[in-house]
């Protein structure tokens, strides 16, 4: 789970928060709302590949975090009827590693490894013969003359998410025979999220109270559902049994969450671009530093968004402020850069 930086959060609350997306996950194809294109395809692949006894194409998902890659990988497991293992590409940190995950698979079992583009070059290179052939080649002892063991692997289903597409080796990628990238979700899409997921938490929430959340998650499900769950928390305090629109209103404007899904640090980054560096252009590292994030989180978390509302452009100078932005914080947009880019 990713918090925010300035704010402590106790391991207990990270844990429960962590225990309710578990909790929250849909477990079939026909519980997952959204991505209807990317879902249809791959309950045809999946179905496919059960019927001829095989193990699925190797998948890549691609996208922002909390779209639901991670959700996807489990019911594809699910689908198949294989047992999921779940690793990172930071936990994999040698070859050892990975060879402990491969050789524990079973017959057509599904690997999952989130952030595979943070895989080391040595462990990737490692990876192309079990993903193409099925094998594993050991090296017993160092040197030229060294000999090597192959290991038959049983057949299994690589699916290997990113947040950075651009950072995987094209020998990689290539090996991948399904790669599909997953969008934002529509605000009905994250408006019956936020109503099927309170019907699991046993929550009363209005339709246009859901439809708020959902307007407001930046068209992440996992945002909605943990903007839900602290509109809960204000919805008990309150001793109110059910949340309508005005409380959830008042609710997200207490968790600094506007009426166009900007956070807090969503606005600090638009109000240092335009005040600190005149609209721009301003790179990443520089705007990290000036708001105290770290440049990567920028990076994978806050500017596809913010690309993708129209609040900023990434100019090859560097990131500059679009009108959006001005006009939403209520700035004057000087009159040189109306209408331009950089």
């Amino acid at each position: 789970m990713k918090t925010t930086p300035d704010r402590e959060v106790s391991p207990a609350t990270i844990e429960g928060d962590a225990e309710a997306d578990r909790s929250l996950r849909p477990r079939t194809f026909d519980e997952y709302i959204g991505q209807e294109k990317l879902k249809d395809n791959l309950r045809v692949f999946c179905a496919a590949a059960r019927q001829r006894g095989e193990p699925l194409d190797h998948v890549l998902f691609c996208g922002p975090p909390g779209l639901g890659k991670t959700t996807l990988a489990h019911i594809i497991a699910h689908e198949l009827s294989s047992t999921l293992h779940v690793t990172s590409g930071p936990a994999v940190e040698n070859r050892a590693v990975l060879a402990a995950h491969l050789t524990n698979l079973g017959a057509r079992d599904v690997l999952f490894i989130d952030e595979i583009h943070r895989l080391q070059p040595v462990v990737e290179e490692y990876l192309y013969p079990a993903m193409e052939d099925f094998v594993l080649d050991i090296t017993h002892g160092q040197g030229a003359h060294a000999p090597t063991l192959r290991y038959e692997l049983r057949p299994f289903t690589l699916v290997g998410a990113t947040t950075r597409t651009g950072l995987l080796a094209s020998p990689l990628r290539d090996r991948f025979g399904v790669v599909e990238r997953i969008d934002y979700y529509t605000e009905d899409d994250l408006r019956r999220i936020v109503r099927r997921s309170a019907g699991i938490l046993d929550i009363a929430v209005e339709d246009d109270a859901a439809l708020e959340m959902g307007r407001r998650a930046r068209g992440t499900p996992r945002i909605a559902n943990r903007l839900l769950r602290r509109v809960r928390d204000f919805a008990q305090v309150a001793g109110q049994g059910g949340i309508d629109r005005p409380l959830a209103e008042r609710s997200l404007e207490r968790l600094e969450v506007d009426a166009a899904g900007l956070d807090s640090l969503d606005r600090r980054l638009l109000r240092v671009l335009i005040e600190k560096f005149d609209g721009g252009p301003a790179g990443v590292e520089s705007l990290a530093v000036s708001v105290g994030e770290e440049a990567d989180t920028i990076g994978d978390v806050y500017e596809p968004f913010l690309i993708q509302g129209g609040w900023i452009a990434r100019t090859p100078r560097g990131r500059i402020a679009l009108r959006r932005a001005y006009t939403h914080l209520g700035l004057p947009e000087p009159v040189a850069r109306q209408g331009k880019l950089f």
